[in-house]
């Protein structure tokens, strides 16, 4: 995925279960501006969860969102949203679909498109499901921002016509403003062993500045899409949200017993294991020794120098997600540079176009110093009016970062005791799927470590714990 678009790459990974073994279909998105959809389906498969998946088998790249069905007589069908480059047709032209192969291990037949959509137009997302005597389409329409809604049809034939829900859409928000759960939509169902139906779909919680234009009155989601759930109910042979189709915070559980999970990342990380913690994100590219190593210096994180925050190619850049929007996240780095042109620190990112780092940096005339760098919507600023000089005898910096609903604030030590605040108000609101230029994509916000050398000589920085601790 290297090169690939800010908020391209992997969308919308569809997971199903059959013959023994799982199945994973993902679209790699090439471009996600201008009149082309350049994209990329692929298939892999396992037959266990957690172990080696095979190589990806190539599928088609006729749209995004693909999904496979394996219906009850045996033949397997791929299922996308359709994209019409032409001038003077809507880019969403219906789902498409076409049988799939296993033994062939590649699409036979025609493709057909068996759903244009509904006056809400953006039709994408299609899972298709055999439940009783009908097939049922259940879509997302309207866009991915607050529009958003799940559309379901259904069919006694695979191929159509389908008729769409007597009170669609199903699921939307747009006419709840009022409501936590902002852009709901892009669903899939579940039906539980114990006959129980829910829902599972996307959303965002909004924050609400006080300066919200009139042009965005419904906020910002820096935590980018979350996931919720539904319970579903039928009538009349079509599934109903309970409680409402602008969905409900609490929802009751199914009648099973209820399963604890551990957490995955420890409040503090001191890098002992030899692979990332499962909850760190590279961008585009995996982790590999020509971008660090977990054991080159013990108990570290060392990151070699690459290219700046803005490349869409090589980052040395580490990170997690904000998953809360009170948190504080710290770590400390010794690193040593040389110019002006290497630098290594704390960041807060949404793309290669928004973002905020604290970084150790270097001055000709001070030596090692601490930056504040601010690339908003690709305008960049660097407030600091005093330069922060890094005494001599200090191997480690201590850096944190305070989120604090729509603000945050970064913060300083040279012994992990004496803590100095940037008094610099940042907003949170500007590393949302809602801010940036073009809008409607989903990322969310992301915390880690970075490196960084313009100059080509990859100088190294070790990173020696990372701390997340949701308030």
């Amino acid at each position: 995925m290297k090169g690939n678009p800010n908020s391209g790459g992997v969308w919308a990974p569809c997971l199903s279960y059959s013959d023994g073994k799982f199945w994973l279909i993902y679209t790699d998105v090439k471009v996600v501006d201008g009149a082309w959809k350049d994209c990329h389906n692929y298939l892999v498969t396992c037959d266990t969860i957690n172990g080696e998946w095979g190589e990806p088998i190539p599928l088609n790249s006729s749209g995004f969102d693909a999904s496979l069905f394996h219906d009850t007589d045996g033949k397997k069908y791929l299922l996308n949203m359709l994209w019409d480059q032409r001038i003077d047709r809507h880019s969403f032209g219906g789902i498409v679909m076409q049988e799939y192969s296993d033994k062939e291990q590649k699409l036979i037949g025609k493709p057909k498109v068996i759903f244009k959509g509904t006056e809400r137009k953006l039709t994408e997302a299609p899972h298709l499901y055999r439940i009783g005597n009908y097939y049922y389409l259940l879509t997302a329409e309207g866009g991915t921002r607050f529009e958003h809604a799940a559309t379901i049809a259904r069919s006694a034939n695979i191929e159509g016509p389908y008729e769409v829900h007597p009170d669609n859409p199903i699921l939307t928000s747009w006419h709840a403003p009022e409501n936590p759960l902002q852009k709901c939509g892009h669903a899939s169902i579940v039906q539980t062993h114990t006959d129980e139906w829910y829902l599972a779909h996307l959303t965002g919680r909004p924050i609400h500045p006080d300066d919200d234009s009139i042009f965005q009155q419904r906020g910002y989601c820096p935590l980018g899409r979350e996931t919720a759930i539904q319970k579903l109910y039928w009538k009349d042979g079509w599934p109903y949200v309970k409680g409402g189709k602008e969905g409900s915070l609490e929802v009751d559980a199914p009648s099973i017993p209820e399963t604890m999970f551990e957490d995955t990342y420890p409040e503090v990380d001191e890098f002992e294991d030899a692979t990332l913690n499962i909850n760190f994100q590279t961008l585009r590219i995996p982790f590999t020794e020509k971008l660090g190593s977990l054991t080159q210096v013990p108990n570290h994180l060392r990151l070699y120098g690459h290219e700046s925050l803005t490349s869409t190619f090589t980052q040395a850049f580490v990170a997690r997600r904000w998953q809360s929007l009170h948190f504080e996240a710290e770590t400390a780095v010794a690193f040593y540079p040389e110019n002006f042109q290497q630098a290594a620190g704390l960041v807060n990112y949404y793309n290669t176009e928004n973002w905020t780092a604290l970084q150790v940096t270097y001055d000709e005339e001070l030596g090692r110093i601490l930056e504040l760098t601010i690339c908003d919507n690709f305008s960049f600023s660097q407030p600091l009016k005093n330069k922060i000089v890094i005494p001599r005898e200090v191997k480690y910096v201590y850096l944190k970062v305070n989120i604090e609903n729509e603000k945050y604030y970064y913060l300083y030590s040279f012994n992990k005791e004496d803590w100095h605040k940037i008094d610099i108000a940042l907003e949170s609101k500007k590393l949302s799927d809602d801010y940036i230029r073009g809008g409607g994509f989903f990322t969310g916000a992301f915390v880690g470590m970075q490196c960084q050398d313009t100059s080509g000589h990859h100088i190294p920085a070790d990173f020696r714990y990372f701390r997340y601790k949701e308030k």
